[in-house]
């Protein structure tokens, strides 16, 4: 069934349309056809739908036909507009987190459809050019919900702090896998089963499965505890904030719309508050901060004190920096490499505030081969640790912007022959250096970086690895435009 909402705004568009292409006025229209103004405005921004007789009169006076008036069909200049009209996409996110009101974006398409169709059909060619999807739109629309908001959300970490109340968890301590699974199987009537997933060649990138019917959860073996501590966390947090619309797999491998995308994430800010509680990493975090020399190893211990997953570390740093040590300049990285294929490709990005270097790259260009992320990650492979980690000062060539990047690589928990690197990068300025004491230590290595090969001005840099063609091809149309400034000048 098409919505009445949509039949509405349809009419009123293409009332405004052809009112407009006969010069009439809404003054004008409301003269010639007896109808008031006001009425009139309703009906083109999709408030009123006219009755039989009222549209025969419009159409008449518009000197139009019934059939094309009620037809649900744009012509051309139009029909983008009725593609995500249609599409349900404004139904899909729930705009209200964003602080907007659906009505006001359908007044905004109701006042200016020609200029707002023009700009929608330049984010549908985009979004071919890139060959962006729905699932992609998602997780960008979620990534700016986490950045709107600092990454921080008060109301779930007072649920970890009601949640732990209630079931006498003492988060002073390192929680066990087996406080968790008693909680999810006595409280929440969970089966737990081990075996299933590995009868199954096709799921063996899954640590879990959850079949809501009879509230089985289905545990890959190879999923090591820091896994399976994540994924009772994630489970509890559903039963506990009462959350319905779900994932069932993780790690996800679709999603139905944009409110599970939201959810899982929720959940899943839930599970790292819950194993890395807020308090207690805020007061190891100032005794590692108050350090006038930095050592690495004091950043690996302090990980290990929580937690065997680094990401998992890494990302509660992005909810805690901000929040509690107003460090808000901040990106994470995620990316993943195989050695064989020699490509990094950036598979999670968050940026809190500043639009900070570097973002996910969509031309197939090479990352700069000298951050601390690529670094470890190059090298992991070839080493005896199963935890590589490294840090380093990077300036970009481009910008006046110095950022201290912390970097932890590891094999892929998910994939075999796969390896991933996390990196936190923290813009460098007068209110980070008061928080991170250690930032003037002259130990700390420091690199000039670029973002990719082919964008990087840096003429000696050694580990490049493909040219920098777009510097290049800049400085050739400069040289080309200075000869033309000249002969324009010689002749004029």
């Amino acid at each position: 069934m098409i919505e009445e909402e949509y039949i509405r705004l349809i009419f009123g568009l293409k009332l405004r349309q052809i009112r407009t292409e006969k010069n009439l006025s809404l003054f004008g229209l409301a003269k010639v056809t007896g109808l008031s103004k006001s009425y009139l405005n309703e009906i083109e921004k999709g408030k009123k739908y006219p009755k039989r007789d009222k549209i025969l009169l419009l159409s008449e006076a518009l000197d139009s036909t019934y059939d094309q008036m009620v037809s649900l069909k744009l012509d051309k200049n139009l029909a983008p507009i009725g593609e995500i009209l249609q599409s349900r996409i404004l139904k899909e996110i729930p705009l209200d987190i964003f602080g907007i009101k659906e009505s006001n974006l359908i007044d905004i398409i109701a006042e200016a459809p020609v200029k707002v169709n023009a700009f929608i059909s330049t984010l549908f060619e985009i979004a071919k050019h890139y060959n962006l999807t729905r699932e992609s739109f998602f997780l960008a629309a979620l990534r700016s919900h986490q950045e709107a908001n600092n990454n921080y959300f008060d109301d779930i970490e007072l649920q970890v702090e009601k949640f732990a109340k209630a079931y006498s968890l003492d988060l002073t301590k390192k929680l066990a896998v087996a406080d968790l699974e008693e909680i999810l199987v006595d409280e929440y009537g969970y089966t737990i089963n081990n075996e299933e997933l590995t009868e199954h060649e096709e799921l063996v990138y899954l640590r879990s499965v959850f079949v809501p019917k009879s509230k089985t959860l289905l545990i890959s073996k190879s999923a090591d505890s820091s896994q399976r501590m994540f994924i009772y966390a994630k489970e509890i947090a559903y039963n506990f904030m009462e959350i319905s619309d779900r994932l069932y797999t993780f790690s996800w491998i679709k999603f139905d719309s944009f409110d599970q995308v939201l959810n899982n994430f929720f959940a899943s800010y839930f599970a790292g508050a819950l194993l890395i509680p807020r308090k207690e990493l805020v007061k190891e975090l100032k005794l590692v901060f108050e350090q006038k020399t930095f050592n690495p190893k004091d950043f690996t211990t302090l990980i290990l004190k929580f937690t065997n997953s680094p990401e998992t570390f890494y990302q509660r740093l992005t909810n805690i920096l901000p929040k509690d040590f107003n460090l808000r300049n901040l990106f994470f990285l995620r990316f993943n490499y195989k050695p064989e294929r020699s490509d990094f490709q950036l598979t999670k990005e968050l940026h809190i505030t500043n639009l900070l270097e570097p973002h996910a790259n969509e031309n197939n260009e090479h990352y700069c081969r000298r951050w601390v992320s690529i670094k470890t990650l190059s090298e992991i492979p070839n080493s005896q640790e199963s935890h590589l980690f490294d840090a380093q000062i990077s300036s970009y060539n481009h910008t006046d912007n110095e950022y201290f990047v912390l970097s932890s690589a590891t094999k892929d928990p998910f994939r075999n022959g796969y390896y991933r690197s996390i990196a936190l990068g923290i813009m460098i300025s007068t209110h980070s250096r008061s928080k991170l004491q250690f930032l003037d230590d002259v130990s700390i290595k420091r690199k000039k970086v670029g973002v990719t090969c082919e964008t990087c001005s840096i003429s000696d840099c050694l580990e490049r690895v493909a040219p920098p063609k777009k510097i290049e091809r800049k400085e050739r149309f400069e040289k080309i435009d200075f000869v033309v400034q000249k002969l324009v000048e010689k002749y004029s």
